[in-house]
């Protein structure tokens, strides 16, 4: 158990650069007091003890404003940063080094028993307001977008974001978020998932145009810098060689 708990502790000075000293994390953050709790109700629900472990569970909510249900499945090395309206549901599967940020939904999408609640592979992130609905899988190494609505399973390594939420999956769809980024807004809404938009496929291809353009500027500044470079050489040669020094060093 003290193991469980170091690890735990470890968990947050490695995600949250906030964190000063292990009495502040021990005193002072709802989202390690929530697993902590949560690893109790766990044990009673698994002991067939449903009613006290709903009971441990809801005064984890009471006390950190983090909404566990004690049959939910929890790896090592969970992380909720700040952790206020965080809610995962009785089916959730979660695996290692998950972080969850405020707000963040695991829920369901059905009224029906059995399987019903996202599961999470390793190292997934999801921001802050996300929700991730139904019996879907968050692929390892995953990241999903603040406020994203996810109901669709999303591959190992990708990013979800917006909603519905769209996967930003190759360099491609990379480079257009970047650039949509320094046009100031998100172009979650332009990868290549959105082939049927008219409007998406316009966005694409003005994105894809800024982006050969800023290419090609690279590319002229670079051979500006070359001649530059290659007109300072024929001065300096054309001033070693001119006539009037070569007079002066025949007079010499």
């Amino acid at each position: 158990m003290f193991n469980s708990i170091r690890e735990d502790i470890a968990s947050v000075f490695d995600r949250d650069p906030a964190a000063r000293s292990t009495w502040e994390v021990l005193t002072c953050y709802p989202g390690f007091h929530a697993l902590r709790i949560h690893r109790v109700a766990n044990w009673l629900w698994h002991r067939n003890l449903r009613w006290l472990g709903r009971l441990v569970s809801h005064i984890g909510r009471f006390l950190t404003g983090i909404e566990i249900h004690p049959g939910a499945t929890i790896g090592r090395r969970f992380f909720i940063d700040h952790g206020m309206g965080v809610v995962i549901g009785e089916t959730a599967e979660i695996g290692d080094d998950v972080t969850l940020y405020h707000g963040v939904t695991l829920g369901g999408t059905s009224w029906n028993k059995g399987k019903r609640h996202p599961t999470l592979r390793n190292r997934v992130v999801i921001g802050a307001g996300a929700k991730v609905l139904g019996p879907i899988i968050v692929g390892e190494g995953a990241k999903i977008g603040s406020n994203a609505v996810v109901v669709k399973d999303v591959p190992p390594g990708a990013s979800a974001v917006g909603i519905p939420a769209r996967f930003i999956l190759d360099e491609q769809d990379k480079s257009r978020e970047e650039k949509a980024a320094k046009l100031g807004f998100s172009a979650y809404a332009v990868t290549a998932k959105a082939a049927d938009d008219p409007l998406a496929k316009a966005l694409q291809g003005l994105l894809d145009h800024s982006m050969e353009q800023d290419h090609r500027l690279e590319r002229l500044q670079q051979d500006i810098e070359a001649l530059k470079g290659r007109a300072e050489d024929d001065r300096a040669v054309t001033e070693r060689f001119a006539p009037g020094r070569l007079r002066a060093a025949g007079d010499k």
